[in-house]
């Protein structure tokens, strides 16, 4: 690995674009710091300090921001919006006609698609951050404090725009920082940021659950937090490398004197393959009622339900549904994200067989059949990292600030993955030695 990466930068090709990712980087860091106009910066941190964050409503985007919600940073919204907006897009592009006829052109409409993308993003900003505002100015971002009251000081219309605007113009300079590095860096310019902003919080979580520990000083919950993230990583790089090929056969075909195909290849159907988003789906979802809630400031019981059974992370309720959320949007998402009659479709007009299988209806029945037996392991695989954390770690104390469970840990693995592999295909590219050395 040493040697890869002195050889990485040796590259001078290679070196630019690693250096240059670096200093976005540093540049995104610096503004996860930067408060927004208006806010009382002294006050926001003594919350921080000395109050417990209501991590069941805004974990999920502040982890998305590298801790900067919390803070009211310039980059407190991070690419939260983006990521919703790209998976807006993405599902309607199965619902809308015109969407569907533009992915199909190729280069051209995925330029329009991502157009639309920065577009929505930026509405999203404008509504993620007024709601922030809204919360902040009632001092229910914390959820016990005795300055909260005064983190915005200044309540008017004026301020607030302004708070809003700064939140807005920050998601799109990060959108804008995420492109820098996928088309002047080492690529994935937003995954790179996402992982970032969650390496970001592994340091203070840590921590936390040292100082929170009771045995040895708290450092024995903090060595078995340490293992069970060790185990959690090496089965979510099994799982995520994992995957069934399906093999493929093409017919030779004579062209003049030429035969052409005779080809054998393979479908990689993998054992998650939605990946992060049914989990991103059920957050949102579940978070939705304790929202509504919190706003609403009702004291029905009905209200009080959720906020005891949809609110608390650790309620068997909000396991249950969650885990169960998780499944059903894996099968969704495998479902709209991968057509097996399209798939089977270009096979026959290319040539290509299933070995035993007959091309056409019969291929697209295999491929579904295929499909919704490996999606059943990698939807419980999905929930159980989910849910793994907060059940095995309840009793120390440590299931609010673990690092290594659900939504973090899936795509810390999976960009790094991503991001070694790019590194290594460019140094293969750069480095072929041949047969002579």
């Amino acid at each position: 690995m040493l040697t890869a990466f002195a050889r990485a930068f040796k590259t001078p090709d290679l070196r630019k674009k690693l250096l240059f990712t670096l200093g976005i980087i540093v540049i995104y860091r610096v503004g996860t710091h930067i408060p927004i106009p208006g806010v009382n910066y002294s006050a926001v941190q003594f919350c921080i300090d000395q109050a417990e964050t209501n991590s069941g409503l805004f974990g999920l985007v502040n982890m998305f921001s590298g801790g900067a919600l919390l803070q009211i940073t310039v980059f407190a919204l991070g690419i939260m919006p983006y990521i919703t907006a790209s998976i807006i897009l993405q599902l309607l592009t199965v619902v809308i006609p015109r969407l569907e006829a533009l992915k199909k052109e190729g280069q051209a409409g995925t330029a329009k698609i991502t157009q639309y993308t920065r577009y929505l993003t930026v509405a999203l900003a404008i509504l993620q951050g007024t709601g922030l505002v809204a919360t902040a100015r009632s001092g229910s971002l914390f959820s016990t404090c005795t300055q909260r009251q005064s983190i915005v000081p200044d309540q008017s219309i004026y301020t607030t725009i302004v708070m809003v605007v700064t939140m807005t113009a920050g998601t799109a300079l990060v959108m804008w920082l995420g492109e820098l590095i996928t088309d002047r860096g080492i690529g994935n310019g937003m995954s790179i940021l996402m992982f970032i902003s969650i390496a970001a919080t592994f340091p203070s979580a840590l921590w936390a659950i040292k100082e929170q520990g009771s045995l040895a000083g708290g450092w024995i919950e903090f060595a078995i937090v340490i293992a069970v993230g060790l185990v959690m990583v090496a089965l979510v790089v099994f799982v995520e490398q994992a995957q069934r090929r399906i093999p493929v056969q093409y017919a030779k075909r004579m062209i003049g004197r030429r035969s052409y195909g005779g080809t054998s290849t393979y479908i990689p159907l993998k054992v998650n393959q939605a990946g992060i988003i049914p989990v991103i789906f059920a957050s949102s979802l579940l978070y939705i009622p304790a929202l509504i809630v919190q706003f609403s400031n009702s004291q029905a019981g009905w209200a009080t339900w959720i906020q005891a059974n949809l609110a608390e992370t650790d309620a068997p309720a909000h396991i249950t549904i969650y885990f169960f959320l998780i499944i059903f949007f894996a099968f969704f998402y495998v479902a709209i994200s991968f057509n097996p009659e399209e798939v089977a479709d270009n096979m026959k007009k290319y040539g290509g067989f299933i070995p035993g299988i007959r091309a056409g209806r019969p291929t697209a029945e295999y491929l579904s059949y295929v499909l919704n037996r490996i999606t059943w392991p990698g939807s419980l695989y999905l929930g159980l990292i989910a849910l793994v954390p907060t059940m095995a770690l309840a009793p120390l104390g440590a299931n609010q600030n673990f690092p290594f469970g659900g939504t973090s840990i899936l795509i810390i693995v999976g960009v790094g993955l991503e991001t070694v592999k790019q590194i290594e295909s460019q140094l293969q590219q750069r480095n072929y030695e041949g047969f002579l050395r």
